[in-house]
């Protein structure tokens, strides 16, 4: 049995990186995609891809900070496909990585709290509504490793914005728990991606420490194992899981303080 056969998912950020490694893996697996961005051209090559994969998909351009274009990507992905299943609320920055906590710029951490946190809610604002009416689903939040541990590399609008994520997630569960709605935030280490890739080829021997420190497996995560739970969290297999932070560190921390 596919899980995923003629479901439809919304993957917002999904224009690279998790993402879109999600989106496509998703769609060879039978599931109907709708992936958002603010980068059109991205955007259209993902849906490609997803195409390829032998999977149909819609690209919405959307910016997850305008309340207009959240309604809309909602509104569009059920008017072109009937109904939604399940939702991905994957898109993200980071602004001020190496940067100590009084040294960020109040801009920066609008920016950070206005697309890694207020997005993700004003994403399940209008998801919601639409899973309930198809009769619920599971919505997963993309947190981070941040989200539940300090940052030893600065960025303290990250790591608050992420640990806001996981509270607005647990909560959120219980809300809607009974209607059939599952909701779970993924808390990923340092993975292969558009946001990390360039840190580690600037700062190679940095981010050869930091690795170390953070995953007992001494390595970088990769696209497709993020994807796998994801995967996994959208569907029946998953069915008595809900309010959870998962880890994706490869082994607790080994950091000592």
């Amino acid at each position: 049995m596919n899980d995923f056969e003629g479901k439809v998912i919304l993957i917002t950020g999904a224009t690279s990186g998790l993402g879109a490694t999600a989106a496509v893996s998703l769609a060879g697996k039978g599931a109907k995609v709708a992936i958002t961005g603010r980068r059109e051209d991205q955007g259209r090559a993902v849906l490609a891809q997803i195409e390829a994969a032998g999977g149909e998909g819609l690209f919405i351009r959307a910016d997850v900070t305008v309340r207009a274009d959240v309604q809309a990507m909602v509104a569009t992905t059920v008017e072109r496909f009937g109904r939604l299943d399940g939702a991905v609320n994957n898109a993200g920055v980071v602004r001020s990585a190496l940067t100590a906590a009084a040294d960020i710029s109040e801009e920066n951490w609008l920016a950070t709290i206005a697309t890694n946190l207020t997005a993700v809610f004003l994403s399940m604002k209008f998801e919601i509504p639409a899973l309930l009416a198809s009769g619920g689903g599971s919505i997963v939040n993309m947190a981070s490793m941040a989200g539940l541990l300090a940052s030893d590399i600065g960025g303290a609008d990250y790591a608050a914005s992420k640990h806001g994520v996981i509270g607005l997630t647990k909560t959120a569960a219980v809300d809607y728990g009974q209607q059939g709605l599952r909701i779970n935030a993924l808390c990923p280490a340092y993975c292969h991606s558009e946001m990390v890739d360039p840190f580690v080829e600037a700062l190679p021997d940095l981010f050869a420490k930091v690795v170390s420190r953070h995953s007992a497996m001494n390595r970088l995560g990769e696209s497709h194992e993020v994807a796998d739970a994801i995967e996994w969290l959208l569907s029946a297999r998953s069915s008595f899981v809900n309010g959870a932070a998962i880890p994706l560190d490869g082994g607790e921390t080994t950091r000592l303080y």
